[in-house]
């Protein structure tokens, strides 16, 4: 089975209304040939569908080595915020989020490949992963917190996070760091 092939079919698995219309919507938006980053990890043509993948197999092993038998709620969960935690990253309002980054001389950069689109407006990715989500499927209040704030210290975001971690989000949020800093980094 191929990565889109993967992705979807563990979107099904959680049997959420609106998850066929919102699979729909990131093909038609580009989210399976999406960067993941402008110049840090995986930023190639693809690299967040590998991104999200990568978190969601990490996430699986993280939730099995802290609980043993995984439930099928924590499952459907991890799968949500797993998946769709960069979900913004593919852009919105028909705009991608990241375009190539071509220097003054005319010439692609070779360090940073892409470059955030300057025709969207500065709105973090985590909370566009929210609202993209949330026009198609239900979220939890748990998997919002989960994706809301998934990027911990590192993010925008990082002094609501402090002293109100839960389960799942830090499950989620350790998953991103091991796929983004040891996984995917490059020598």
């Amino acid at each position: 089975m191929d990565k889109i092939e993967e992705f979807k079919e563990l979107l099904r698995t959680t049997k959420r209304e609106g998850i066929d219309d919102l699979i729909e919507y990131m093909d038609k938006c580009g989210f399976y040939t999406a960067p993941c980053s402008g110049g840090y990890h995986l930023a190639i043509e693809g690299g967040l569908l590998e991104h999200s993948l990568n978190v969601y197999h990490i996430s699986q092993k993280i939730a099995k080595a802290l609980y043993g038998k995984i439930s099928k709620e924590l499952k459907d969960q991890l799968i949500i915020c797993a998946l769709l935690h960069d979900l913004g990253k593919m852009g919105q309002f028909e705009k991608p989020n990241y375009v190539p980054n071509v220097l003054k001389s005319g010439k692609a950069s070779d360090t940073k490949p892409f470059k955030t689109n300057p025709d969207l407006l500065k709105v973090n990715h985590e909370i566009r992963s929210i609202v993209i989500a949330s026009m198609f499927i239900d979220l939890t209040e748990e998997e919002q917190f989960a994706i809301l704030y998934h990027n911990g210290m590192y993010g925008d975001l990082k002094y609501c996070i402090s002293g109100n971690e839960t389960q799942l989000y830090m499950i989620i949020h350790w998953a991103d760091m091991w796929a983004s800093r040891v996984i995917e980094k490059e020598d």
